[in-house]
């Protein structure tokens, strides 16, 4: 008996053993804080996270977002990272007023779970394309008519043609895409995926309550104490395995950006690049127009190097780039060409119209402010009156050097020898239509070669020099 009783006690600690390797303990939750647009700096920024997640064992990531949308390459690398992750992800639109537009309403169907605040939004995903690189941003349409509603138990209807009217094949090719990408998101994680469709081919969105009613979030939370809570004893699915989340008590770590993701969010802001590539031009301008200086030249390579890759990794309208370069071609060879101020206002008009389509205003996050703007094409345009003025006013100055500068000079007739003078302290041969006299003063009339022509002066100005 006494045999059988250790049996059956040690059965019981292994299996309670066992129980309590089935449900994690409470550990960290790192809390990722996601604001501003969905770039390369934000998508370097996420997948360190959530790596630095699994290297130290984290009950769970919390993504906490707060985005208007981005660029649709950066998003999908974030979605792979987050479906491959050991780790649960939670998706939390917070804090009060935040949004998960755009390439963020993907990123928070893809999590394991998706939480909002009160007072926050998401939806907006129809993919545009401008510059050539592909978004997840809504493009500004007419108002659709909304489809009837459909019978319960029947899935509904996919929106009329005129209420998503694609302009063209490849605009039809990024939406059907888009669409089929979000719906599997929705299916994987048994999310609403008939509104989630709705969100691209409609650019519809979602308060957080109405969210919650319509089963496209998994829950509203009022802080990262109160999510934490509510996920407790939730089961998920991550990467094909049911884990129940331990998360009442877990400690949370605030993981913030640091000095290299907030560089390269600095650099690849509009803004940023925007001022880099004038300082870049300007730069090599000033360099190729006094060789040597270094400095100008080093320093607007640096600045166009850092410009170009803002550029490459921003939606930039190419039309809206070329005008503005031309526009400063054409400022520049202002100082160059006698064009009578034609080339400097035709290139201070193209840069103002390529300033204002570099990028597109449907991108939310890529607007350079029309202040910016006015205020470089003012500064160019005082630039072009300034060189202007000094080159009128270098053209009224005497003359001070060269063959011209001798005319109207005055000098000395030699008193060795008449049929010369000391002219600027350098002996000329001279011609005058009398004879003169040495020690006269002369002045250069015309010259041949190396031959003065002179008029005797009223009175001589002195004696010759030594």
């Amino acid at each position: 008996m006494r045999i059988l009783a250790a049996l059956i006690l040690g059965a019981l600690v292994a299996c309670g053993g066992s129980a309590t390797a089935a449900t994690p303990a409470p550990g960290l939750a790192l809390v990722l804080d996601v604001r501003g647009t969905i770039d390369p700096a934000s998508r370097d920024f996420i997948l360190r996270g959530l790596e630095q997640a699994r290297a130290r064992n984290a009950a769970v990531a919390i993504l906490k977002l707060d985005t208007p949308g981005g660029l649709d390459s950066s998003m999908r690398d974030i979605i792979q990272a987050i479906l491959a992750s050991p780790v649960p992800v939670i998706g939390y639109v917070a804090p009060e007023g935040a949004r998960a537009a755009s390439a963020g309403a993907y990123i928070l169907y893809a999590c394991h779970l998706a939480a909002m605040a009160p007072a926050t939004n998401l939806g907006a995903a129809t993919p545009v394309q401008i510059g050539g690189l592909p978004l997840t941003t809504p493009p500004p349409r007419e108002p659709a008519k909304e489809p009837s509603a459909p019978k319960p138990g029947e899935p509904s209807a996919a929106p009329p043609e005129a209420a998503s009217a694609p302009a063209g094949a490849m605009e039809r090719k990024l939406i059907n895409d888009a669409r089929a990408y979000i719906r599997s998101l929705a299916q994987l994680r048994g999310r609403n995926a008939d509104w989630a469709e709705k969100a691209v081919t409609e650019s519809a969105s979602l308060s957080a309550r109405d969210a919650l009613q319509q089963g496209v979030i998994d829950l509203v939370a009022t802080d990262i104490s109160d999510l934490l809570n509510q996920t407790d004893g939730r089961r998920v699915d991550v990467a094909g395995a049911q884990q129940v989340l331990a998360t009442r008590d877990s400690t949370v770590e605030t993981l913030e950006p640091d000095w290299r993701t907030r560089l390269l969010g600095m650099i690849a802001h509009p803004m940023t690049a925007y001022i880099l590539l004038l300082v870049g031009v300007y730069g090599l301008v000033f360099e190729l127009s006094h060789p040597g200086v270094a400095a100008p030249g080093v320093l607007g390579g640096i600045c166009l190097l850092l410009a170009l890759f803002a550029f490459q990794v921003m939606p930039v309208n190419a039309a809206g780039l070329a005008l503005l370069l031309l526009g400063l071609a054409f400022m520049i060879a202002e100082a160059f060409v006698p064009s009578f101020g034609a080339l400097g206002l035709g290139g201070i008009a193209a840069f103002v119209a390529g300033s204002l389509l570099l990028w597109d205003e449907t991108s939310p996050g890529y607007e350079i402010p029309l202040a910016l703007i006015l205020g470089f094409a003012l500064a160019s345009a005082g630039l072009l009156i300034g060189l202007a003025t000094l080159l009128a006013r270098q053209r009224r100055r005497p003359v001070v050097s060269g063959a011209e500068e001798l005319l109207g000079a005055t000098g000395v007739v030699m008193v060795n020898d008449v049929s010369r003078a000391w002219i600027h302290g350098e002996s000329w041969q001279i011609r005058a239509d009398r004879p003169l006299r040495p020690g006269e003063g002369v002045r250069v009339a015309g010259r041949a070669g190396l031959t003065l022509f002179v008029q005797p002066l009223d009175s001589n100005t002195g004696e010759p020099p030594p």
